[in-house]
């Protein structure tokens, strides 16, 4: 037998054993401290171990406890960032899809594999409203934005064979995700051709200001390749207004793309909130935000799969498909950056068909209710001031603190008191900075969030400022 095999009962005490484990963490969850009490030091002297030559067979499964009790803990007080909270049913999946082992690039290669990505991709198209979509899975909205990007380049100032020419501009806000900046870069068209658009006190872009500049850059000879709004930004949760957006990218025929990596999947809730998500030319989504799924597993939609081969499709004849079948002779890396790609659709899948829709569209206004509790709780301290809540699920609000103190003190003070606030464990915050103001800032996606959790946030953030007043 090789060595590295082992035999199927070696593998049902493993998958018993780290299933007790998961379990047992499941079942704890809700009273654990947050943030790990451990520091760099410990951690690297823990698992920075040398390598092993021999191997200690299951001995090895020893140290698992280890590595949970130096995880962060995603229970319902958990407000940090866009990260949802790994629905247990999509892990369960995960395990099989591991030991499935497809290599998701064609039909050939995993036929019920993608066939159920092309499933679960047009669920989400059409449960936000854009049926004629479709798309695939990705490792997260950055990749998605990045592949939306590379098809607004193609689309608008081909470069994949004589390479970048220069003069092409994208547009999108000053409240942008970092991923945009990143992507212009990495595509050749650089970030001093991003102009990051004024938005209002909403946060929102401002459309007048966009077309403004369009113009202006038009006047100068640049071509605008595309203009990307945010179906929720990262720092607030504002959703800028897509449909004016669009009118204006139709009209200067420039790729309208939507950041809809957090909010998005909100639409599956309050759908009014995103009038004019169906005029755009793709969309990038996270189902492990707002759907609750374990790490990673984002989406891409396009309403052009022709506009994706022309971006993507470059093969190697060892891959060329065989088949003239339109189903068989499908192949994803003609649509997409990628090549081997795990089986992600299966958790989603699983997921969704054993909770409905239904269920996670309940759970969303759930947290979008929460988002308004905090907000009223923060609003009734005297002491707490109120900076935001966009459209969606992240509050941002500050401590006024003691006495008289100038911005950069108060500044400062507020980054002491979220390092307090985490450092207590109790509650998990993450910051933001609006307008050069620093803010604490929770955003609720969160399946396990209950009133208690919200409800604790305020004595929390005040227990912590009293410590370092």
């Amino acid at each position: 037998m090789n060595p590295v095999e082992i035999s199927s009962e070696q593998f049902r005490r493993l998958a018993e054993h780290v299933t007790e484990l998961a379990a047992s963490y499941l079942e704890n969850i809700d009273a654990q401290v947050i943030s790990p009490p451990t520091n760099g030091h410990e951690t690297q002297s823990l698992f920075r171990t040398p390598l092993p030559e021999q191997g200690i067979g299951e001995a090895a499964l020893t140290a698992l406890p280890e590595i949970a009790l130096h995880s962060r803990i995603q229970n319902g007080r958990f407000f940090g960032y866009v990260l949802g909270s790994g629905e247990p049913v999509a892990a369960v999946a995960d395990l099989l899809a591991s030991v499935l082992n497809q290599n998701v690039t064609a039909w050939r290669s995993g036929p019920a594999a993608v066939t159920i990505e092309q499933t679960v991709v047009g669920w989400l198209a059409q449960a936000i409203g854009c049926p004629e979509f479709s798309g695939h899975l990705t490792g997260g909205g950055s990749s998605a934005n990045l592949m939306a990007l590379a098809m607004a380049r193609e689309s608008r100032m081909p470069a994949n064979e004589q390479g970048v020419s220069g003069g092409g501009v994208i547009y999108a806000s000053e409240e942008i995700h970092m991923s945009i900046p990143k992507s212009a870069a990495m595509l050749g068209i650089g970030r001093d051709n991003l102009r990051l658009i004024a938005t209002d006190t909403g946060f929102h872009m401002i459309p007048q200001a966009l077309e403004a500049r369009i113009r202006e850059d038009k006047a100068a000879g640049k071509t605008p390749v595309a203009i990307v709004a945010s179906a929720g930004t990262v720092n607030t949760g504002a959703i800028d207004p897509l449909r004016p957006i669009a009118e204006i990218a139709r009209r200067h025929n420039a790729w309208f793309h939507i950041d809809g990596s957090y909010g998005a999947l909100a639409a599956l809730a309050e759908r009014t909130r995103f009038d004019g998500l169906e005029l755009a030319d793709s969309i990038s989504l996270d189902p492990h935000k707002w759907l609750y799924q374990p790490l990673d597993c984002g989406c891409l939609l396009y309403r052009s799969p022709a506009a994706a081969q022309a971006a993507f499709a470059h093969s190697g004849d060892y891959a060329r498909s065989l088949s003239a079948d339109p189903i068989e002779g499908f192949v994803f890396f003609e649509e997409s950056l990628e090549l081997s790609r795990r089986f992600r659709a299966l958790k989603l899948w699983l997921s969704l068909r054993y909770h409905g829709f239904a269920a996670f569209r309940k759970s969303i206004a759930r947290d979008l209710a929460h988002a308004r509790r905090l907000a009223a709780a923060i609003q009734s301290e005297r002491r707490l001031e109120f900076m935001s809540r966009g459209e969606l699920s992240a509050v941002c609000f500050r401590h006024k603190g003691t006495g008289t103190m100038a911005e950069e003190e108060l500044n400062h003070f507020n980054q002491a008191l979220l390092k307090r606030v985490i450092q207590r464990g109790r509650v998990y915050l993450s910051n933001a900075t609006l307008r050069g103001k620093f803010c604490l800032r929770a955003c609720v996606v969160n399946h396990r969030t209950q009133d208690s959790d919200i409800d604790s946030v305020v004595p929390e953030v005040m227990a912590a400022a009293k410590e370092i007043a």
